[in-house]
């Protein structure tokens, strides 16, 4: 025994058992945080409540049971409800009830002891509107343009399928909206035809935009809430609704799916409290794409010169103390630098030099996708120098040897033997890299596009747009990303000379 403790084997052993235990308890925790946030959208029942209240009266309550807790009644008591009967502990209810532009709230308490009924009649309708929240009540009727239908999941979806087809063509004419009243802007006093011609559009669009509108108007549903009222919800206040208490499994599932990929594919409603996630998806993915194409370059480009080529003297180590340093400065700090060099100095004189016609309102001067990729960058760059030069250090000298001892040059043996060794480093640190960056948020309030981004930082009419900032960023991203591609991939001859002069 005594031997095998002094093999090691035990803390072998024992590392490996804790190892696992660790991994097995990081998976749970994902397991349970995908199954709390996606059971969310699992289409639960509608109950109807009859809730005796202690004073003999009942009240009926509709809506969908969020959570059951076992309550004292000393803590009731405390809260000023009345106790009396009721045995020492209760289940106590929390129900979504919805309906908030008519109730105020949006969920109640119920006590178990107070419940006369607890049914899931058919017919009960679960709708999410694009303000006010959710709403639950019995669906009544469903008018289609005008004509009254009977309730039912084909009609229901008719009509949610008919307001999604007729919103997105609203969204499609404000944009070209937007787009024609800003080229108006642009124009001035000048061109009087072609001012003619962008209102005769803008009328036409206008004209369109109230048909759509219209349409919407004559079509909604009515729906009997808890109080008894009959409430009619136009078609262009629903986002989507459905029957659960209704559907089997094989359509919750359908329905389960949809909404996933409807918030996975969404705008945001009701600032940021509802709808969807897609900006939110969309411009984390393009600002570390970008801030990517900028990082990688200079950090290889100042790693390679550091150890292949710059001398060891007090120099060179000022430049690796500042890099070290500069790897654990605050990102408030960079975000603080980016506003105040990159937008203010930078992206202000870019706009006196070039666009002083459109003064005061800036081009360049404000905060943007473009400073906000090239903040994270320099907050990136230390990750990206360190590991690159890392990876260059384990590589053997002997290496360098054979190469030039064969005849390749210094640029030569660089590109074709040192740095396909070194590239596992080199991806270790653009990876680390865009771990910190993504999960960075002080620079982005600083130097990002806006505090609440409900829409995509990018839209088709900015990309198709002629103004002469959104083509100068575009081509400045293109040539980014070419200048990452050359030096991937295969050097230039400027590349190759420049490192052989060296």
């Amino acid at each position: 025994m005594f031997k095998w403790f002094r093999s090691g084997s035990p803390w072998i052993w024992l590392s490996g058992g804790m190892v696992s235990i660790s991994l097995v308890a990081v998976l749970g925790v994902l397991l349970l945080i995908g199954w709390k946030g996606l059971s969310y959208f699992w289409p639960a029942p509608v109950y109807q409540f009859e809730v005796r209240s202690p004073g003999g009266n009942t009240q009926r309550i509709i809506g969908q049971i969020y959570e059951r807790k076992a309550v004292s009644t000393s803590q009731l008591s405390d809260a000023g409800q009345d106790v009396s009967g009721l045995p020492h502990q209760v289940e106590r209810i929390l129900v979504k009830t919805g309906n908030r532009d008519l109730q105020n709230h949006d969920f109640t308490y119920i006590l178990k002891p107070f419940i006369a009924s607890q049914t899931t009649p058919a017919g009960m309708v679960a709708v999410e509107r694009v303000q006010g929240g959710e709403f639950y009540g019995k669906l009544l009727n469903v008018i289609i343009e005008g004509k009254t239908f009977q309730p039912g999941s084909e009609v229901l979806s008719s009509v949610v399928a008919l307001g999604s087809a007729h919103q997105a063509q609203i969204d499609t004419l404000q944009t070209s909206l937007a787009s024609l009243n800003h080229r108006l802007i642009k124009l001035g006093d000048t061109r009087k035809p072609e001012r003619e011609q962008l209102q005769v559009q803008i009328q036409e669009v206008d004209v369109a935009l109230a048909a759509l509108r219209n349409e919407l108007k004559s079509s909604s549903l009515l729906v009997e809430t808890s109080g008894g009222n009959d409430v009619s919800i136009p078609l262009g206040n629903v986002v989507n609704a459905w029957l659960p208490n209704d559907m089997g499994a094989g359509d919750k599932l359908v329905h389960w799916v949809r909404q996933i990929a409807s918030f996975v594919s969404s705008d945001p409603r009701e600032a940021n409290t509802e709808g969807g996630v897609f900006p939110a998806i969309f411009g984390t993915v393009f600002l570390v794409i970008l801030m990517s194409m900028m990082v990688t370059p200079l950090g290889v480009v100042a790693a390679i010169y550091l150890h292949e080529y710059a001398k060891k003297n007090a120099f060179t180590r000022i430049i690796r103390i500042a890099v070290v340093n500069l790897a654990g400065v605050p990102s408030i700090v960079y975000g603080v630098f980016g506003l105040g060099f990159l937008v203010y100095m930078v992206g202000g004189n870019i706009d006196r030099l070039f666009f002083s016609d459109g003064l005061p309102n800036p081009t360049f001067g404000t905060p943007g996708v473009l400073w906000s990729a090239l903040t994270l960058a320099l907050l990136t760059l230390p990750v990206v120098i360190v590991a690159t030069e890392e990876g260059l250090t384990r590589i053997p000298a002997s290496v360098r040897h054979g190469s030039l001892a064969l005849g390749a040059t210094k640029a030569e043996t660089l590109w074709r033997v040192v740095l396909p060794m070194a590239s596992p480093a080199i991806m270790t640190g653009l990876i680390l890299a865009v771990a910190r960056a993504a999960g960075e948020v002080a620079p982005l309030m600083l130097v990002g596009v806006v505090k609440v981004a409900p829409d995509l930082p990018v839209d088709r009419s900015s990309l198709m747009s002629t103004s002469t900032g959104n083509l100068c960023t575009w081509a400045t991203i293109f040539m980014m990303w070419v200048f990452k591609a050359r030096m991937l991939r295969r050097p230039g001859r400027w590349f190759t000379r420049l490192l052989s002069s060296w």
